[in-house]
C-alpha cells in the first residue's frame, strides 16, 4: 500500500483516538427484539429502531422464509435487468398506498433513495433549502445536485423564508426536512413548512424514516400526524425500522416524480434489486401495521410511561412524544459513564457525542418499542434511577 496513504490514515486515526475514541460496533446474536444477546448478557434493548416489535413477529419472519424458499435469496441483477420480482411492484404498490401517494419506487437502502433523489430531479437552475439537522444522507444526497444549495438553522422557518425570497429566480425551489429528527426526536414542523411551500410555489420533500409505521392514525407518518394528505411532492422512507427493520427504503409520489426516478435515479439503476424475501417480510409487516393500531397505542403508551419515570427520575429530556428519548448528559464522559452503568444493569442505550451530536449535548438516546413489557420498562427505569443517584452522590 502507498506509504504515504498509510502515515496519514495512521495519524487520523490516532489523533481521533485520542480526541472522541474510535468506535467499536457492537456484536449481538440472536433475533432483534425488546432484548438482545451481546456476548454472554441478555440486555434489555432499548438501541434499536424497532418501534412496532415487527422484527421477530412471527408472520413477518415466516414471509421472509416462504420468499426465500419460492423465490431465492437476490436476484444477481438491477431493477432495469432481470431484478424485478412480482414481489417488488405488491410492495411498491402497498407503501403508496400507506402513505396516500400515487406511486412508490424501491431502494436498496433509504440512504440510496436520498442520494438518487436530488440530482434526478434538480438542476443547476433549481434551488434547494435544508433543515441544519437533517439526515447525513440528505446531506450527501443533496451534495450530489448541481442546484444552489442552502442551509436554514434547525427549524428556522424564518431564515427558510429569507433564503426562499431571495431565490425568486430559481426554475424550482425544494424546502428539505426530515419527519422526526433522529437526534432529538422532535417532529418537523409541517403544517409551516407546507405553507411556506405554496407560499414561495417550492415544493417539499420530507425523509420519514422514523415516522412511517409509527406516526399518524394508520401509520401513514408525519404527513397523517398533522392532517397533511397529499401536501407532500417526494417522501422518502426506510423498511429497517418500523416496518420489519429489514433492508430497502423507497421514495413516494406522484407518478411523474416516480417515472423520472425509474429513468435517471443512478443508485436505481445501477444498483442489485431489493432481496425478495426482504420485500416479502416489509410487504407483510407494512399489513399488520395497518390492522393492527393498538401497536402504536401500546408504543405511545410505553413511550409516555418511561418519559414520566424519567423526568421524576431528575433526568433533563429533550421535549416530545416521539419513541425517541434523548435524556440530555451534557459535558465531558457523563454520557457515557451512565450508558455503562446501565449495561452492567442489564439495559443497553447508547451514549452520544461529538460529531454525532454538537460538542456540550452530549445525551443518551432510548429508543422505545411496542414490544417492551411493563417488567422491562421498569427494569431500565429502576437502572437510570441507580445510575442518578451516583451522579447525585447520594
Amino acid at each position: 500500500m502507498n506509504a504515504t496513504l498509510l502515515d496519514r490514515l495512521r495519524t487520523d486515526l490516532d489523533v481521533r483516538r485520542e480526541s472522541t475514541g474510535l468506535r467499536r460496533d457492537l456484536v449481538a446474536s440472536g433475533i432483534q427484539g425488546p432484548t438482545l444477546r451481546v456476548g454472554g448478557e441478555i440486555l434489555v434493548n432499548f438501541a434499536s429502531n424497532d418501534y412496532l416489535g415487527l422484527a421477530a413477529d412471527p408472520e413477518v419472519l415466516e414471509s421472509a422464509q416462504r420468499a426465500l424458499r419460492d423465490l431465492g435469496l437476490g436476484v444477481t441483477a438491477g431493477r432495469v435487468l432481470c431484478g424485478t420480482r412480482e414481489i417488488h411492484g405488491e410492495l411498491e404498490a402497498a407503501i403508496a398506498d400507506l402513505v396516500g401517494a400515487e406511486d412508490a419506487v424501491l431502494y436498496s437502502s433509504c440512504f440510496d433513495a436520498n442520494l438518487g433523489t436530488f440530482d434526478a430531479l434538480l438542476g443547476r437552475d433549481d434551488a434547494v433549502f435544508s433543515d441544519a439537522l437533517n439526515h447525513a444522507s440528505l446531506i450527501d444526497g443533496i451534495r450530489l445536485t448541481s442546484a444552489r444549495r442552502y442551509v436554514f438553522g434547525h427549524a428556522d422557518l424564518d431564515e427558510l423564508e429569507r433564503h426562499l425570497a431571495a431565490c425568486a429566480d430559481a426554475r424550482h425551489r425544494l424546502i428539505v426536512t426530515d419527519g422526526v429528527f433522529s437526534m432529538d426526536g422532535d417532529i418537523a414542523a409541517l403544517p409551516q413548512l407546507a405553507e411556506l411551500a405554496q407560499h414561495y410555489d417550492a415544493a417539499l420533500m420530507v425523509d420519514d424514516s422514523h415516522a412511517t409505521g409509527v406516526l399518524g392514525a394508520t401509520g401513514a407518518g408525519t404527513a397523517e400526524y398533522y392532517g397533511l394528505d397529499g401536501r407532500i411532492d417526494v417522501l422518502t422512507g426506510t423498511l429497517g425500522k418500523a416496518l420489519g427493520g429489514g433492508a430497502g427504503g423507497f421514495v413516494a409520489g406522484s407518478h411523474a416524480v416516480v417515472e423520472t426516478l425509474r429513468q435517471v435515479s443512478r443508485p436505481y439503476i445501477f444498483t442489485n434489486a431489493m432481496s425478495p424475501p426482504l420485500a416479502a417480510a416489509a410487504l407483510t409487516a407494512i399489513r399488520i401495521a395497518r390492522a393492527h393500531p393498538e401497536l402504536r397505542e401500546r408504543l405511545a403508551a410505553n413511550t409516555s410511561w418511561l418519559r414520566t419515570a424519567l423526568q421524576d427520575l431528575g433526568y433533563d429530556l429533550l421535549p416530545g412524544e416521539h419513541p425517541i428519548i434523548p435524556v440530555m448528559l451534557r459535558g465531558g464522559s457523563l454520557a457515557r459513564d451512565v450508558a455503562a452503568a446501565l449495561r452492567r444493569d442489564g439495559v443497553l442505550a447508547f451514549a452520544l457525542s461529538h460529531p454525532v451530536v454538537p460538542a456540550g449535548e452530549e445525551r443518551i438516546r432510548v429508543q422505545v418499542s411496542a414490544s417492551h413489557t411493563t417488567n422491562q420498562l421498569e427494569l431500565a427505569a429502576a437502572a437510570f434511577g441507580r445510575a442518578y443517584a451516583v451522579m447525585a452522590g447520594v
